[in-house]
């Protein structure tokens, strides 16, 4: 299995490098992240867990480490973390079944290193 936690700080680094290179565009998708995310008629939480089962459909294992790890960040328990893996199943099949698999081992070490 992959190390969640350490993908999380090398897709930070390398963003904040690429942050350099092309800093209208990173500055432009960090406001649309932040509008996009914020509190509103569904809060953070879920939208995070949103976000989570769509990385978990489209294979992006960046995605997986951030949104799990956002997805604590903003109260989601394990089990709704588990839930929303059952849903991204449900809507991609078997490539998202193997995927799943990594947002719960993602889940179990951002658990981890918070006891």
């Amino acid at each position: 299995m992959k190390d969640y936690i350490k993908k999380y700080k090398e897709v930070s680094s390398q963003m904040e490098k690429l942050g350099s290179k092309i800093p209208d565009t990173m500055v432009s998708f960090d406001s649309l992240h932040k509008a996009s995310i914020a509190d509103g008629t569904l809060p953070s939480k879920t939208k995070e867990l949103i976000a989570l089962g769509i990385a978990i459909a489209v294979h992006c294992d960046g995605c997986i480490a951030f949104h799990v790890h956002d997805a604590i960040e903003n109260g989601a328990t394990p089990e709704e973390i588990l839930e929303t893996v059952g849903v991204a199943i449900c809507m991609g099949g078997g490539p998202a079944l193997v995927y799943g698999c990594e947002a719960m081992e993602a889940l179990e070490q951002f658990k981890a290193v918070e006891n």
